[in-house]
């Protein structure tokens, strides 16, 4: 999979992970650092979190013609890095509840979606650069699994930092984290809480070592520390800034041959630079078009694990486990997994005696640490809503390898799926992901419903693994549309608008980032069931359509 890659590549990828790194750190407790410090109510918190990752997601576009047209790709993302920075940095700065302390964190977040514009969209265009060298030319495929992958390993790790670093500063003011306390706090002070709720938050305030008899008091104590708590999770994301920043500046070497724009290519008169008639331009624009339009509906509903699938985690799912759930849950057993997994592949992959070797080892010492670290733990974990995020990323670690052999092997018999057609079985799968999660909702009360009964009890809420396991079969899905959206895209763009394509399935994600925000403002009288089988229905029908224009998108990728 690593073998006969540019190393431009590894530098690339590596700066980009230590920016999704601080990124998904941010988004880990973005949605619960709304509702805990500002008490705003689902619509509040849908309308703000869609409106922030569809700028995230639009703003390439015009970081793409800033790079096409006036300071080049490396320029652009060095500029994209600054500003992100001040914008995580602005965000990470402790402040009260008040009017200046929302416009503050919506100057942030505007900061933060003006550098991601700068720098996402031309970072994936410069690693297609490196691979119109026609030596590298037939890897563009697996290189961007590779690219993908080292984005996920970022973000595997962003929730336990969050988590880690939230828990840290709310236990040295005495509390512990208990995902029902904001929600219950807000309640108390709109004068909305109902009896049985009332009675649910002086048992709490108890847990927590309250002696006092006024609620509102511990209320505003505790969201105090909490949303202080989140504003130093946010600081992480500077600190991963600065390492992103000096691997992109200080490797530039490898990769700097491919930081040309078309205009700089023409003028240098590079043979690799294509030449295209005005049709074949347009063939491939609209088959650009065609594809951006269907991933709409996938990142609307992949998305909804910031949104919805967090609200399930917190309001619906257990809060502790126990027993071999326990697993999951900790960096100390699955790193050493991840090990064990990846030596059992080079047991099997190995072509010589040493590599079959090293991944004995691997293997043994990764599942031997794996099973010395859960043999350790206590009889029962606290979780907090923000870890199941990690699960994506991680499985998207764990998998990619393996499908990139999947595909490798489907392509030596000449039977590999075109990437539109990887596209529409993604959606396909995603489809079933939320089949899954509609299953596990079945019987539960309305989010509305819940308000009155303060909470569910630990009894009711649904075992983690049905999170986990939607989160598996959307790993799936994205593994066979994202990373082959990006190829794809790299692969079809005409030249002169290679910045501009990148940024424009940006464009696509972040128009599916902004109808997040509709799934979230009917979190509420409708049943949960119903609300994922609206996910389940806008997946099937895109893969339908995709489906049905598949020969045109195949003959235009043929072409490229």
């Amino acid at each position: 999979m690593l073998k006969g890659q540019p190393k431009g590549l590894f530098v690339l990828a590596l700066a980009n992970m230590g920016e999704r790194f601080g990124y998904y750190t941010m988004l880990a407790i973005f949605v619960l650092y709304m509702q805990a410090k500002f008490g705003y109510t689902e619509d509040q918190t849908s309308t703000t979190f869609g409106i922030f990752l569809s700028m995230v997601y639009f703003l390439p576009l015009f970081g793409g013609l800033l790079a096409d047209k006036v300071l080049g790709y490396g320029k652009t993302i060095a500029l994209g890095i600054i500003i992100m920075f001040a914008g995580y940095f602005c965000l990470a700065i402790p402040t009260g509840v008040g009017t200046g302390a929302q416009i503050a964190m919506f100057g942030a977040l505007a900061l933060i979606a003006l550098g991601t514009g700068c720098f996402k969209g031309n970072l994936q265009a410069l690693v297609g650069n490196l691979y119109d060298d026609p030596k590298y030319s037939a890897k563009r495929d697996i290189a961007f699994s590779i690219f993908y992958m080292c984005i996920n390993i970022g973000a595997f790790f962003a929730p336990s930092a969050a988590e880690g670093v939230s828990n840290y500063f709310l236990e040295k003011d005495g509390y512990t984290y208990n995902a029902d306390i904001p929600a219950l706090a807000h309640q108390l002070q709109n004068g909305t809480i109902s009896p049985e709720a009332t009675a649910r938050f002086s048992e709490m305030a108890a847990q927590q070592g309250y002696t006092g008899t006024d609620l509102a008091q511990f209320g505003d104590s505790y969201i105090a520390s909490l949303g202080q708590s989140y504003n130093y999770g946010f600081g992480v994301a500077c600190l991963s800034l600065i390492v992103s920043m000096i691997i992109f500046v200080g490797f530039r070497k490898y990769y700097k041959a491919a930081d040309k724009t078309e205009k700089e290519k023409q003028a240098q008169r590079d043979p690799n630079a294509v030449e295209l008639t005005a049709q074949q331009v347009k063939d491939r624009l609209v088959a650009l078009g065609l594809v951006f339009a269907v991933v709409i509906f996938f990142w609307m509903s992949f998305h909804q694990n910031g949104l919805t699938m967090t609200f399930f985690a917190r309001d619906y799912t257990q809060t502790s486990v126990s027993g071999f759930d326990r697993f999951g849950f900790s960096l100390l057993t699955l790193l050493p997994f991840a090990f064990c997994f990846y030596g059992i592949i080079s047991l099997f992959q190995g072509t010589t005696a040493r590599a079959k070797g090293v991944g004995a080892l691997l293997a043994l010492v990764g599942g031997g640490c794996a099973w010395w670290a859960y043999s350790s733990f206590p009889a029962e974990m606290a979780i907090s809503p923000q870890i199941f995020q990690q699960f994506n990323a991680y499985f998207i670690v764990l998998f990619t390898p393996l499908m990139v052999a999947f595909f490798s092997w489907l392509n030596k018999k000449g039977k590999e799926p075109s990437a539109p057609r990887k596209i529409g079985i993604g959606m396909l799968i995603a489809a079933i992901g939320f089949i899954l999660l509609a299953v596990a909702s079945t019987g539960l009360p309305t989010p509305e419903a819940l308000k009155g009964m303060g909470g569910l009890s630990e009894s009711a809420r649904v075992s983690p693994n049905w999170l986990i396991s939607t989160y598996f079969v959307l790993t799936i899905a994205e593994l066979f549309l994202s990373p082959m959206g990006i190829s794809f895209v790299s692969k079809v763009a005409p030249p002169k608008y290679k910045g501009l394509a990148q940024g424009g399935w940006l464009a696509a994600t972040a128009v599916g980032n902004y109808l997040v925000a509709i799934i979230g403002y009917l979190w509420g009288g409708m049943p949960l069931w119903m609300l994922w089988g609206i996910l389940v229905l806008c997946c099937a029908v895109s893969a339908i359509f995709l489906f049905s224009v598949m020969k045109k998108l195949e003959r235009t990728t043929r072409d490229a």
